[in-house]
């Protein structure tokens, strides 16, 4: 198994452990009684320039724990006041050490969109997503078939949020865009064995029309990073170890956006 089944293996039991708690069939019908209003996840990418989605995580399975002192709050606001568009907080608790309540209270206390940083792999996770104050999910395209892909995302759609659904090769491109992907992300980092390309942004670009939003993800370290990404035409990045690391984090955002 890739470290990217046993995640998904672990995700598909800790929800139905929490379906044991909560019932699908309550937890949809709560999502649903929610307002849609809410921070525009995908207009916030279509802003003029380049859109920065900055991370808040504690941990990945790469590099182990990033953060030992983690204060989620005061780092997400410190994205915001910086100029972040968009917020993405890590959920998943046994590689990323991440938790729900972080996302819940860093929407309670900022209003940036934020995107729920999780591995989707059951509508269960919309639902809790749109309570826990997500504006949007991440759907990865590796991990659902094209039918679940497109169920996916209308039910995302449906409930007022945005879908960030990631590929990694011109493969999962031409899938993503056949299930009505309007955001579609290109993840640098190989999720089977964790190399890491920001190339494989540049040379898949031209395959993602332009009404589409293209998001690089994952292995942006320096300035001419965001540089070259610019330049060869996407249109928001989503950058997470290089400003978990920083000290300055504000500074380290100015210097990437400038």
């Amino acid at each position: 198994m890739t470290i990217l089944d046993e995640i998904a293996a672990a995700t598909s039991e800790r929800i139905e452990a929490e379906k044991r708690k909560k019932p699908f069939n309550v937890i949809r019908r709560e999502a649903e009684s929610e307002p849609k209003e809410g921070p525009d996840f995908e207009g916030a990418l279509r802003r003029e320039g380049l859109s920065f989605i900055c991370e808040v995580k504690k941990a990945s399975p790469s590099k182990g724990v990033i953060a030992p002192i983690f204060p989620y709050i005061s780092i997400a606001r410190e994205y915001a006041e910086a100029g972040a568009d968009a917020i993405s907080v890590l959920t998943e608790p046994k590689w990323f050490l991440g938790d729900n309540s972080y996302l819940r209270e860093i929407t309670e206390n900022i209003n940036t969109p934020c995107l729920r940083k999780d591995f989707t792999i059951d509508p269960y996770m919309i639902c809790e997503a749109k309570l826990i104050g997500a504006a949007a999910v991440l759907l990865i395209v590796s991990l659902l078939s094209e039918a679940e892909l497109r169920e996916y995302r209308e039910m995302t759609e449906d409930f007022g949020l945005s879908a960030l659904v990631e590929t990694h090769d011109a493969k999962e491109i031409e899938t993503a865009l056949r299930s009505g992907a309007k955001i579609i992300g290109v993840n640098n980092r190989n999720l089977k064995d964790f190399s890491v390309d920001t190339g494989n942004s540049k040379s898949l670009r031209e395959l993602v029309p332009k009404e589409a939003v293209f998001v690089s993800e994952s292995g942006i370290q320096t300035p001419d990073d965001t540089r070259a990404l610019r330049e060869a035409g996407v249109d928001a990045v989503l950058i997470g170890e290089a400003l978990m690391r920083a000290e300055k984090k504000k500074e380290m955002l100015e210097a990437f956006r400038n």
